[in-house]
């Protein structure tokens, strides 16, 4: 699939990007588009805020940031989310994520 238009965006001096992810994967880490946003296995199932821990943790390591500098700004409980980078643009946080995805390595945990 074709990278979509608007999946990262400037809000406020930050970055905001799309994010849609699915637990309870075999392999975590970035797989490409699902519509308008980035796609994000996760192993973690969606219990007590686990898959929303990993998701952050495989963001910031594909990031080159720390887990605390991402927020999700929506969808804490649904599959689609917005994910707030604090302190990186948006052409920054593209450049990065789009680095992270040509490594046909997974992000994340081992």
């Amino acid at each position: 699939m074709s990278e979509p238009v608007d999946w990262v965006h400037a809000a406020d001096g930050d970055a905001v990007l799309l994010v849609h992810v699915g637990p309870g994967a075999t392999r975590a880490g970035l797989a490409g588009f699902h519509g308008p946003a980035l796609r994000v296995r996760l192993r973690a199932r969606p219990v007590g805020g686990a898959a929303n821990r990993e998701l952050l943790a495989i963001l910031a390591a594909a990031l080159g940031v720390r887990p605390g500098a991402l927020s999700i700004e929506a969808g804490i409980r649904g599959r689609d989310k917005r994910v707030r980078v604090g302190g990186l643009g948006p052409d920054i946080v593209r450049a990065r994520l789009r680095a992270a995805l040509s490594v046909d390595v997974p992000v994340g945990h081992d």
